[in-house]
């Protein structure tokens, strides 16, 4: 390859352009036996250079091709040209899944921020580099287009360079540009470039990017990883904002936020007011976005994908996927048991970097079943064979369409009880028990069986108070018993008064556990929360406790003072009570303390037929919802 460098515009550029031009079958016909190509990446490669590369399969033997994601139809894989072409691939793809998975080329697992290296170290030395440009501009200069990420380290370092300059490839600014200096023939082919199309969310992954999104605060600068749920997330943040975006990949997705007004990048530590991303796949209309847009900043790998680069974001959220989680916190991404599936691709390199900014929050994504609801992706044990991608140290948020589990610094015991509370309602008392058996939980908590079975989704929903800040209401977990008992020790002695009828302060152990340990087959708790740093506050606890004689359940509720006259208690006992109408309840009673006006004028205005009576200090309230 020439290194020869440029430092002033060369006028005699374009007579050095013409002079490197030639057919896709001539530039190919340079390619040897044994040799090492690299194609550029997803919907960059250069299509028109591959086929050319495949029509020469009968004059090849034993040439590697070397691949970060495959979006073509990677006709190199048929059967009959296994002796002449070999898959070496980072990270895979739909196109060649099957091809990996029969044995018939090779995986190989690398942190996406480590794979450049791995070009200019030698130790994975490129002969030749097939890739896909723009047109060059004044200066004899093209862009990578759409895909810079490894794409400019394989350039950089191949031994030879050919490249495809389409017409219809984007002029992507940032560090995206290669001199024609350092390119060694020159194919010209106008073609589409190959596009992706979105996917529709299911139910669970909607429910899932709900949760997520409520984690998201105004300011948050975002990591989408690779899958359907980190993208189609986009419908949750529309209100969001001043949304940085420093990221991997884009895709049509980006396009609807920053029609929303969602994204400023105004608060990013680094390349603020930018959309930092390495590669975009899509459709023609974000091609046609991030054409010569300065809103865009495309740079290799090896800058997106710095931890250290992404510690230092405030508030970076980083969101990625999983196929299955065991209870101890360890996540697979890359593997169905011992069956190669995708890759690591920039999970761990965002993970740990998000991890470590400052407010960061790295999420897991993951949808609580797989095969129709058949198999569970929470399990006790990884399938034999999966390989862990985060490890149980690193893990931090998991979200599943039930809910989020908040692990770091947790004990196993707490993670297990966190991941089963989150699992499928199905599949939770099979996972309680593996539990006990191995060990994870104590004998003790043997008691809790078939409390663990709940929870319609229609205990779970939200709220917007008149300043902005979203409330998140769900189910009580077991694990909330260290979060109960912030909530408990911080209210004021005329809250606990109001709410228990004592201003005494002291909740003994069991006292606690009996507020998290719920059988919501017959009673019902909901906690009011809001997202922090580790994990969530719990703000605000509702539950009734239904007499099944009189089918009427007594309720309660208490909001933690300074988030207090804001409406929340109002909405949580409608929330209760809609929940009580779905169980076929047939009305609510409660004791209220004669100074509890606040409470009472809730009960007073609720729209039902509301009776009441007074026994010295205290309101006795019978609440029929017929």
């Amino acid at each position: 390859m020439t290194t020869h460098l440029q430092t002033t515009i060369d006028p005699d550029w374009r007579q050095r352009y013409r002079d490197l031009l030639c057919g896709p079958d001539q530039a190919l016909s340079r390619l040897k036996p044994g040799q090492r190509v690299f194609i550029g990446t997803a919907c960059a490669e250069p299509s028109a250079l591959v086929q050319a590369l495949t029509r020469r399969a009968g004059e090849l033997a034993d040439v590697e091709i070397v691949q970060v994601l495959t979006k073509g139809d990677a006709s190199y894989t048929a059967k009959q040209l296994h002796n002449c072409f070999h898959i070496n691939s980072f990270f895979i793809g739909r196109a060649i899944r099957e091809h990996i998975q029969q044995g018939l080329g090779d995986y190989t697992p690398i942190l996406l921020s480590d794979i450049p290296r791995l070009f200019s170290s030698g130790q994975l030395p490129i002969d030749v580099a097939l890739i896909q440009v723009s047109e060059p501009d004044n200066r004899g200069k093209v862009s990578l287009g759409i895909s810079v990420d490894v794409v400019k380290s394989a350039t950089e370092n191949a031994s030879m360079v050919i490249a495809q300059v389409n017409p219809r490839m984007p002029r992507t600014l940032g560090d995206s540009f290669i001199d024609i200096y350092d390119i060694d023939l020159l194919v010209e082919v106008e073609e589409e470039i190959i596009e992706r199309q979105s996917t529709v969310p299911t139910p669970a992954a909607r429910q899932i990017e709900e949760h997520i999104a409520a984690l998201i605060e105004d300011g948050s600068t975002l990591e989408f990883g690779i899958g359907h749920i980190p993208h189609s997330l986009v419908e949750f943040l529309r209100d969001k904002r001043d949304l940085g975006i420093h990221t991997e990949m884009v895709t049509d997705s980006i396009l609807e936020l920053i029609e929303a007004g969602a994204i400023s990048g105004a608060r990013k530590t680094t390349d603020r007011g930018r959309i930092v991303t390495s590669f975009c796949m899509g459709s023609r209309k974000l091609y046609d976005f991030v054409d010569n847009n300065p809103l865009f900043s495309f740079r290799p790998t090896e800058y997106v994908n710095d931890p250290h680069i992404i510690s230092r974001q405030h508030k970076m959220v980083a969101i990625n996927m999983a196929l299955e989680v065991d209870l101890t916190g360890q996540v697979c991404a890359d593997s169905l048991g011992s069956c190669f599936f995708s890759g690591i691709g920039g999970q761990i390199d965002f993970n740990r970097g998000a991890a470590s900014a400052v407010g960061g929050k790295a999420v897991i994504a993951l949808e609580s079943t797989a095969k129709n609801g058949e198999v569970s992706q929470i399990v006790t044990h990884l399938t034999p064979g999966a390989g862990v991608v985060t490890t149980r140290g690193e893990a931090h948020y998991i979200v599943t369409e039930y809910g989020v589990a908040y692990l770091h610094g947790k004990s196993v015991q707490e993670r297990a009880m966190a991941l089963i509370s989150i699992a499928h309602p199905k599949f939770r008392e099979k996972l309680f028990h593996e539990a006990l058996a191995a060990k994870y939980l104590r004998r003790e908590l043997a008691d809790l069986d078939g409390r663990l079975l709940m929870v319609s989704q229609e205990m779970q929903t939200s709220t917007l108070l008149d300043d902005g800040t979203q409330i998140s209401f769900r189910p009580v977990h077991p694990t909330d018993e260290p979060r109960m008992r912030d909530l408990l020790y911080a209210l004021s002695q005329e809250t606990l008064y109001y709410r228990f009828m004592s201003a005494s302060g002291r909740f003994a152990h069991q006292e606690i556990q009996n507020f998290v340990y719920i059988d919501h087959r017959k009673d019902a708790a909901i906690v009011g929360t809001v997202p922090e740093a580790h994990g969530e506050d719990i703000i605000a606890v509702g539950r009734y406790y239904l007499d099944e004689k009189t089918n009427r359940a007594e309720v309660a509720f208490v909001i933690r003072d300074e988030w207090q006259n804001r409406g929340i208690g109002t909405f949580l006992f409608k929330h209760l009570v809609g929940i009580a109408k779905h169980n076929g309840i047939a009305g609510f009673t409660a004791e209220v303390l004669r100074d509890n006006r606040r409470m009472q004028a809730i009960f007073n205005h609720s729209g039902y037929t509301v009776q009441s009576k007074v026994e010295g200090d205290v309101y006795s309230y019978s609440i029929d919802f017929g």
